[in-house]
């Protein structure tokens, strides 16, 4: 299963793992374990003797085949899987030539890469399930340590109100917790055994077709759909779309990371060790590497969905092109989504915080970050606009004449004939104004499988 990720950028982009899981190695095994699973089959099913099955079993090994002289057939054949079959029977004749007669008994080439792509991703999204759940986890343990620790919410990168940063944390976690679910549901639901012989209907099975096909989900443990789906790829479609939806989660995580860790806000930063983070030139820096991984690897995954999405387009009863689209798009995906997610990993498990500066960022507009906290508390009495536009005044001589915004409005007798002094300091306490937030965060922590 070759992969655009050379070696030596790979480990940039992916995590060892997702790397051994799509390898040319594994995704050939794969391949094999379709053929003795097959042949296991249809000798249960008698379709083939008995006796037959064990020969090709045994020769059904990766290590016995040339993966080079494999790779230059295929680019005759049209596929890897001819020359596989061609290789692997004469391998089986070198023992038993009756059982040679037998392998690949009534399949065709899509039968064996389709469904070693579903045992492949079956596999990888194993890995990715076990880098979730440490990645939920971590946020979801961060988001109960910090859950009164007042930070700046931001829009259009400005400081807007305040916010607990345990709601930020519990968002992670919750938005890698929807694409666990999804995962999951896939591995249930989205993939399925690919069986159909030439052209969809296992005539070379006779009356058999079907009860080869129930044996062989069976050898797989993979879900036996209700017909073969040659051209009908809304499967792979749609593990392209769950990859490419998590990978853009974990670039969001990372994106906010690199935001916080510029040294102009410095509130969060990724884990520090000798080496990491550093600058050819530069010997102070301490740059977001886990999060630039991450974001790299979010930014090439909507592409790499959309050649799959766009490969649905297929001719008939096998397609010429848009399937063979799907071979080296597929694993690149899964490569890259493990690297996003192998990144999060790292901050959701090694994340700093500096609670002191997020009070310190609070408090640099001098108080303009609670101007919405007043003029509700005025709208009580004057009326949303009225207030609006007295805290708007106020805000912008607060910015003309360098005062703190508290300052002004205590100078305002329009805002002191209706807030009292100690009320109009309570308005001044970010934690005090954070509506739901706490409710929030319990609800986001409780939709968590995190037993």
């Amino acid at each position: 299963m070759s992969t655009s990720l050379s070696p030596l950028l790979a480990p940039m982009f992916s995590s060892g793992p997702m790397r051994a899981a799509c390898d040319d190695v594994a995704y050939l095994q794969a391949m094999l374990d379709f053929e003795a699973a097959l042949a296991r089959a249809e000798a249960a099913v008698g379709v083939i003797p008995q006796s037959a099955a064990a020969p090709i079993g045994r020769a059904c090994k990766a290590a016995g085949f040339d993966l080079a002289s494999l790779a230059e057939a295929a680019t005759r054949s049209g596929n890897l899987a001819i020359p596989l079959v061609k290789a692997l029977t004469a391998a089986v004749a070198e023992t038993d030539p009756e059982a040679a007669r037998f392998v690949h008994w009534g399949a065709t080439s899509q039968d064996v890469i389709d469904t070693a792509t579903m045992l492949v991703v079956r596999s990888a999204i194993d890995l990715l399930l076990a880098d979730l759940d440490r990645a939920i986890t971590g946020f979801a343990t961060l988001a109960r340590t910090h859950r009164n620790t007042a930070m700046v919410a931001r829009t259009w990168l400005q400081h807007a109100l305040p916010m607990p940063l345990g709601l930020k944390l519990s968002e992670y976690a919750a938005a890698l917790g929807r694409s666990r679910t999804r995962l999951k549901r896939l591995a249930r639901e989205g993939l399925a055994l690919q069986f159909g012989g030439a052209a969809g209907t296992l005539a070379a099975l006779g009356d058999e077709g079907l009860a080869v096909a129930e044996k062989l989900a069976d050898e797989l443990k993979l879900p036996l759909p209700e017909a073969p789906w040659h051209t009908h790829r809304d499967r792979i479609a749609e593990a392209a779309s769950v990859l490419a939806i998590l990978a853009g989660s974990c670039g969001k995580i990372a994106r906010d990371v690199s935001l916080m860790m510029q040294t102009d806000v410095a509130e969060a930063f990724e884990p520090a060790g000798v080496g990491r983070g550093g600058s050819s030139t530069m010997p102070h820096k301490r740059n977001p590497v886990a999060a630039a991984s991450a974001l790299g690897a979010a930014t090439m995954a909507p592409n790499l969905a959309a050649t799959i999405l766009a490969a649905q387009v297929q001719d008939h009863e096998r397609s010429a092109g848009p399937w063979h689209a799907e071979w080296p798009t597929l694993p690149t995906l899964l490569l890259v989504t493990s690297g996003a997610l192998a990144a999060t990993v790292d901050l959701a498990e090694g994340l700093e915080v500096d609670p002191a500066r997020m009070r310190r960022n609070l408090d640099a507009t001098g108080g303009l970050i609670m101007a919405e906290a007043v003029a509700m508390a005025l709208a009580e009495t004057i009326g949303k606009s009225e207030a609006h536009h007295l805290v708007e005044a106020a805000s912008r001589k607060a910015v003309a004449e360098k005062m703190h915004l508290r300052d002004v409005l205590a100078a305002d007798s329009n805002v002191t004939a209706r807030l009292g002094a100690d009320q109009l300091k309570k308005l001044f306490e970010p934690m005090a104004y954070q509506g739901a937030s706490q409710s929030l965060i319990d609800r986001l922590l409780a939709s968590l499988d995190l037993s």
